[in-house]
C-alpha cells in the first residue's frame, strides 16, 4: 500500500510538472543585434532569468539579428502581440511616444554617467510611464555608445572645420539638421554603402561609435576620429505592457529586477567593446583627436533644437534633464 502511495504521489508530482509545462508562456524577444553582441548576450542572460525568476512559469526566447523584422516592425508587432519584449533605440522610440525624443537631441546628455543617472531616475521612470500609450513598459537602459565624426582627410575638432565636408548620416530628419548646423553638406547614405563612400570620396566622412566605426571597417579608408560625442542615445529594454499586467505582482518583482541586472552586464560588456575597439582604431593608424572644449558644437545645436523641439513636452523633459546634475 506505501509503495503503491509513493508511486501515486511521484505521478501526480510529474503531473504537475508536466501541466506547469503545458501552461508556460514562452515570450518572444526580438534583437536587431548578433548573439555574440554585448547587448545579445545581455538578452540572452535576461532571457534565462526571467525563467528563473517565475520558477519556469514563463520563458523567453531571443530572436536575434532583426529576424522578425525591423525595428519599425517590430515596434508594430509588441503593441499588438507579435513580439513580447524587445531591445529598441530609444530614438527610435520618438515617432511612437514623443516624449521619446529628448533622449535623441545632440549634446543633452553632457557624459555618460550623466545619461544613466538621468535614466536610471524619476525621469527613466516617466518615460517608461509615456511607453503605456504605446503598449510597452521599460525594464532597463542599455549603453550605445558615443557618436563622433570621423574623416578621410581633415579632422572636425571644431564647426568650421566641418563646412563644404560631405558627411554621411543616417536619412533622418535630425541627422540632416545636425550636420547642416555646423556647415557640412549632410549626406544620406544607407549604412552598407558608407565604406566605398569613403574609399571613394563620394563622401568625405561619416559619424558612429567606435565598435560600429570598427566592426564595419570604416577605420581602414578613414584617417581621423574626432571625439566630439554629440550623440548618446540608450537602449532600452522593453516589455509588451500586456505581458506585464499578466503577470503577478512577485513575478512582475523578479522580472524587473533581472532587467537591471542585463542592463548592468550590458554596460560592462559594452566598456569591454569600446575599449577594445579604440585599441584597434589606433592601431590602424587612425589618429584619435579628444575635444575637450565641445562648446562650439553645442552652440550650433541651436538651430536644431528649434526645429526638432516642437512640443511642450519635449521642452520640460529638456529642463528636467538638464537640472540632473
Amino acid at each position: 500500500m506505501k509503495f503503491t502511495k509513493t508511486i501515486l504521489s511521484a505521478a501526480l508530482m510529474g503531473l504537475v510538472t508536466f501541466t506547469s509545462q503545458i501552461n508556460a508562456q514562452e515570450l518572444v524577444g526580438w534583437n536587431l543585434h548578433t548573439p555574440d553582441n554585448p547587448n545579445g548576450q545581455a538578452m540572452e542572460f535576461f532571457a534565462q532569468a526571467v525563467e528563473g525568476a517565475t520558477e519556469g512559469r514563463h520563458t523567453a526566447k531571443v530572436f536575434h539579428n532583426g529576424l522578425l523584422g525591423d525595428q519599425t516592425s517590430a515596434i508594430e508587432q509588441i503593441n499588438i502581440g507579435g513580439v513580447d519584449w524587445a531591445l529598441f533605440s530609444s530614438g527610435a522610440l520618438s515617432d511612437t511616444v514623443e516624449g521619446f525624443k529628448v533622449t535623441s537631441l545632440p549634446y543633452i546628455f553632457s557624459s555618460k554617467e550623466h545619461m544613466f543617472k538621468v535614466v536610471d531616475g524619476e525621469i527613466g521612470q516617466q518615460l517608461s510611464d509615456m511607453l503605456a500609450s504605446a503598449n510597452m513598459i521599460a525594464l532597463g537602459w542599455f549603453d550605445a555608445g558615443a557618436r563622433s565624426f570621423y574623416t578621410a582627410e581633415k579632422p572636425i575638432l571644431s564647426p568650421e572645420d566641418a563646412k563644404g565636408q560631405k558627411l554621411r548620416v543616417p536619412n533622418a530628419q535630425m541627422f540632416v539638421a545636425m550636420a547642416e548646423a555646423i556647415g557640412a553638406n549632410a549626406t544620406p547614405l544607407a549604412f552598407a554603402e558608407v565604406y566605398t563612400a569613403l574609399q571613394t570620396g563620394v563622401v568625405d566622412g561619416a559619424e558612429n561609435n567606435p565598435p560600429s566605426v570598427v566592426s564595419t571597417r570604416h577605420h581602414e579608408v578613414v584617417k581621423h576620429y574626432a571625439l566630439d560625442e554629440h550623440l548618446m542615445v540608450p537602449d532600452v529594454l522593453v516589455m509588451s505592457r500586456t505581458v506585464w499586467d499578466s503577470l503577478s505582482a512577485e513575478d512582475q518583482a523578479r522580472v524587473a529586477e533581472a532587467g537591471k541586472q542585463a542592463a548592468q552586464m550590458q554596460r560592462e560588456l559594452w566598456i569591454e567593446d569600446e575599449v577594445a575597439a579604440m585599441k584597434a582604431i589606433e592601431a590602424q593608424g587612425v589618429t584619435i583627436h579628444k575635444i575637450e572644449d565641445k562648446s562650439g558644437f553645442m552652440s550650433a545645436m541651436d538651430s536644431v533644437y528649434d526645429e526638432m523641439v516642437t512640443s511642450d513636452t519635449v521642452r520640460e523633459l529638456i529642463t528636467a534633464v538638464r537640472a540632473v546634475k
